[in-house]
């Protein structure tokens, strides 16, 4: 009987003993696996999202040694991880303020990585022809002071159109956004009512009356999309993936001009001379004749330094590889490549990262 507990015991502990080392061959392996791969992590911007998502599939369908992680979450919560550490790279269409750069404490790289265009699109059913929209009529559109879609002011600039005895649905951003932020700079750059007596500036405004929010450009289009009688702001590329029309608006030369990637190289373009040294260009009311006047910058936030070569250089690569390769998917997705001279301004950022 002894004896047979004894080799009963045996037969347990080299049970044990093998489960060890099963887990522990299990652990080495993973360690093996996570060794040969680096992950990085990012976070922000709704607005240059598909943009982003085509860059990472393509970037690790060729590098699969690095894989990348985007969590689309808005400007302001993209800033909020990144000045916290908490990823690798942020993603913002509002560039750091100067409170924010001195919370850095760090000289961190605004890398303007691609640029589109601000729509006000709008669900109108049976209207077939785009609406001009002058740049008083809708500001006053968005403060809510004009009401009806058969507004004279609107029916001024858009003669033959009938318009619908209908009343108008405002949607806007909930969540902390770029988009807004650009948006509302622009509102406030042409109107001294928007700037000084209404919501003003920020990535999170008042909006007067009875708006109706949804998060993300995403929900915004979808919104509009839904609701007759609607109109918003939304990135370019959405709005024309899901089919909404979009107004011809008033620009600072008095052109009515649509929302298109020519337009939006024509702000780009005559704008760009004042790029200050940081790269934080905005442009809320761009000169030019052919200049669609609601265009906006996106950066992706960087470190200036990186703990790990290894690290480093994969940031370093990515993104220096959406700034050449990269940009050549910004057309179809609605997207604006940058211009020559801005690129290389921007790949010279990246390459001072350590």
């Amino acid at each position: 009987m002894k004896l047979f507990l004894s080799s009963a015991r045996l037969r347990i502990a080299a049970m044990f003993c093998v489960s060890g080392l099963l887990l522990w061959a299990a652990a080495a392996s993973a360690e093996v696996n996570a060794a040969g791969q680096i992950l990085l992590e990012g976070a922000g911007a709704t607005f240059p999202a598909p943009l982003y998502k085509r860059w990472i599939k393509a970037y690790s369908d060729e590098r699969p040694q690095v894989q990348i992680k985007y969590d689309v979450v808005g400007t302001g919560e993209g800033i909020k991880r990144f000045l916290a550490h908490g990823v690798d790279f942020g993603a913002s269409d509002a560039a750091l303020n100067d409170e924010q750069l001195a919370a850095a404490g760090e000289d961190v790289r605004m890398i303007p990585a691609t640029a589109g265009l601000i729509a006000l699109a709008y669900n109108l059913p049976g209207v077939t022809e785009p609406l001009k929209l002058k740049r008083d009529v809708y500001v006053d559109m968005l403060l809510g002071r004009i009401k009806r879609w058969d507004d004279p002011r609107i029916a001024a600039s858009n003669p033959g159109v009938s318009l619908p005895k209908r009343d108008i649905v405002r949607v806007v951003r909930r969540d902390s956004s770029g988009t807004t932020y650009a948006f509302t700079n622009h509102l406030s750059a042409i109107s001294d009512t928007w700037r000084d007596r209404g919501p003003g500036v920020g990535k999170i405004v008042d909006w007067p009356g009875n708006a109706m929010a949804a998060p993300g450009n995403e929900g915004v289009s979808a919104r509009i999309k839904l609701s007759v009688g609607a109109i918003g702001y939304v990135e370019y590329g959405q709005a024309r993936r899901l089919g909404l029309a979009m107004a011809l608006l008033e620009n600072a030369a008095g052109q009515f001009v649509a929302p298109a990637e020519a337009s939006g190289q024509a702000a780009l373009k005559n704008n760009l001379a004042a790029m200050p040294a940081n790269l934080r260009l905005f442009l809320p009311d761009p000169k030019g004749e052919d200049a669609y006047p609601i265009v906006t910058l996106s950066w992706l936030l960087l470190y200036p330094r990186y703990d790990g070569a290894g690290r480093a250089d994969a940031v370093k690569d990515f993104v220096t590889w959406g700034l050449t390769e990269g940009q050549t998917y910004s057309r179809e997705l609605g997207f604006l490549p940058l211009p020559d001279e801005l690129l290389r301004l921007s790949r010279s950022a990246v390459a001072s990262i350590r």
